[in-house]
């Protein structure tokens, strides 16, 4: 018998409880248990008048708008609203009444400019659920993955300008100088020039020096610099996308815990912003760093050996043209400070040059009638040249390291923790483009992010233990 009374259930009044109507493992309800709300108002006391001006909203409400925004993967704040005008678990975590209005889209947006823009909030509420998942023992930081992840910036590709940009000083920049100088001095030669007063072509024949004038510096470089958002930079998406984005790098343990994460321009490589998110976990009892290739490089080698860290990298193919020689077919001879030739003629030292090389070469002549010299170099004189940075021994160590028993078993472990981590914040989360404008935005967007990642793994943890003690 069919029946047709749908529209006359829709006028009914009923007496209900809020709290009936959200299902006690709906998530936001696991999330609110999962932590003490409360620290919010610690956190925000100082930008709040005690005595004077109107009430204000409930700073707590406040923060979780936009909580359930970056939770749930909403593209905006309007929609966020407009979501949580019709959404009744959205209410209750809220602690909104069924008839009560909603805060306005643009209220976060005014607390953000007048209160929160220029603080740490939001990165201090990351820190904070954190702090319950080391508290409940959950985090094992001594094996930490490294990546970078990028993020589309809200800027057209067609507005923007180009300008020249200083370079920024590497952070080995003035250690590696001083290495080279003393390296130099061993080897009888003089220290290098400063750059300013050096015009010369490199000894490898490679720079080029053409495109300086008298009124650019030769340390500044030609960039696109968005009109929209200049603090976003030109990011090189795969072999044909070009956008301007935002560079997230991110440290997890081999639970899948984000520990810290820094925010750059998308133009920016990795091995050169690794220093900034190093800085953040080097003290949290970090035994092994596991990274991807791009981290491959011989100042982050030295970097975490000297302090004591297992830096655990990739193989990284060599980069040489197809039908010569590889590398690693010339040896070493470490107490001559030499290379041998496939066929047992030496390389002597030429030169340290000034990133840190020092150069070995043949002697033309004697290639000149070598049998392997089309397997060797192409170059006229018949001179084969050789690189071997200063330190190459930290790289070494790496590749002793990356043999290690176990090593490639945890290696293996970047796509169950770091790689899963960007792939559910930009599936479920809104994590492959933002909305808003400017560094400062993108690193709330991120603190919030992960701290949703956080503590809805937390809260899923806890309800799983509630029930095993039930």
């Amino acid at each position: 018998m069919m029946t047709s009374n749908t529209e006359r259930k829709r006028e009914q009044m009923q007496f209900v409880s809020m709290d009936d109507l959200v299902p006690q493992d709906h998530m936001l309800r696991l999330i609110d248990k999962a932590i003490d709300w409360s620290f919010i108002y610690d956190l925000v006391e100082n930008k709040y008048s005690s005595d004077m001006g109107r009430p204000s909203m409930d700073p707590v409400t406040l923060i979780k708008i936009p909580f359930i925004q970056y939770l749930y993967g909403i593209r905006s704040m309007r929609q966020t609203i407009k979501e949580i005008e019709v959404n009744v678990a959205y209410r209750w975590f809220l602690g909104l009444e069924l008839n009560e209005p909603v805060p306005h889209f643009s209220t976060f947006g005014k607390n953000y400019t007048r209160r929160f823009k220029d603080t740490d909030l939001f990165e201090q509420i990351f820190q904070r659920i954190l702090e319950d998942c080391y508290r409940f023992k959950l985090v094992d930081p001594t094996a930490v993955f490294v990546d970078a992840t990028h993020v589309k910036a809200r800027a057209n590709n067609r507005k923007m300008q180009h300008k020249l940009a200083k370079q920024e000083a590497l952070f080995y920049e003035e250690m590696l100088r001083k290495e080279i100088n003393e390296d130099r001095a061993e080897h009888g030669k003089k220290p290098l020039k400063d750059k300013d007063d050096d015009n010369d072509k490199g000894t490898g024949g490679h720079d080029d020096f053409s495109d300086f004038t008298d009124d650019v510096p030769k340390d500044t470089k030609k960039v696109k610099c968005s009109t929209t958002d200049p603090d976003s930079g030109w990011f090189h998406k795969g072999e044909h996308k070009n956008v301007f984005a935002y560079g997230i790098e991110t440290a997890c343990d081999k639970n899948g815990w984000i520990l810290d994460y820094t925010v750059n321009p998308g133009n920016e490589h990795d091995s050169r912003t690794f220093k900034g998110l190093y800085d953040k976990i080097k003290d949290i009892g970090v035994e092994t760093i596991v990274a991807d290739a791009g981290y491959k490089t011989p100042a982050i080698a030295k970097l975490l050996i000297d302090d004591g860290i297992k830096p655990l990298l990739p193989y990284k193919r060599p980069m040489t043209k197809k039908g010569f020689f590889k590398k690693s077919e010339y040896a070493y001879d470490e107490y001559n400070d030499c290379y041998v030739c496939p066929n047992d003629q030496v390389l002597e030292y030429s030169t340290t040059n000034r990133d840190g090389y020092r150069e070995y070469k043949s002697c033309g002549k004697v290639c000149e009638s070598c049998p392997y010299l089309e397997k060797c170099t192409l170059s006229k004189n018949h001179v084969k040249l050789i690189t071997r940075h200063i330190w190459e021994d930290y790289m070494e160590e790496c590749e002793d390291i990356r043999y290690t028993e176990g090593m490639k078993d945890l290696y293996s472990h970047r796509k169950e923790t770091i790689e899963r981590i960007f792939g559910t914040a930009k599936e479920n989360h809104g994590f492959r483009y933002t909305q808003m404008y400017g560094k400062a935005r993108m690193e709330m967007k991120v603190a919030l992010t992960f701290a949703c990642m956080n503590l809805k793994k937390l809260a899923r943890i806890k309800h799983e233990w509630r029930l095993e003690m039930a």
